[in-house]
């Protein structure tokens, strides 16, 4: 990004501001936005590796975002540009797959 002139800054202990995010965006017409769900806290927002406790993790820890942050960001990005593309990474859907394995059993969800 750096030799394309794209100025970037890596969240570390600070979520990235408001003002930070329109800054960026107002420099295209287009945005392609990527979602990774491990920013999300894994304490609110269960289908992330962090949450489950039978993983390893690498060492970085779960993310501390709340979902009313996301729907913030989200929001001030769709209402100042137009979201051209969207990736969601990460969603791991471990309570799904659970309930799932819970209810294979019953003859309705397995005839």
């Amino acid at each position: 990004m750096d030799r394309h002139g794209v100025r970037y800054r890596i969240q570390t202990d600070e979520f990235v501001t408001d003002g930070e995010i329109k800054d960026f965006i107002d420099r295209f017409d287009h945005i392609l936005v990527h979602f990774d769900v491990d920013v999300l806290d894994e304490k609110i927002f269960h289908s992330t590796y962090f949450a489950n406790p039978t993983l390893s993790g690498d060492g970085s820890g779960g993310g501390r975002m709340r979902m009313d942050k996301l729907e913030e960001i989200f929001g001030l990005i769709s209402e100042n540009c137009d979201i051209a593309g969207l990736t969601i990474a990460e969603y791991l859907p471990f309570d799904e797959y659970r309930l799932r394995k819970a209810l294979s059993k019953i003859k309705i969800f397995s005839e």
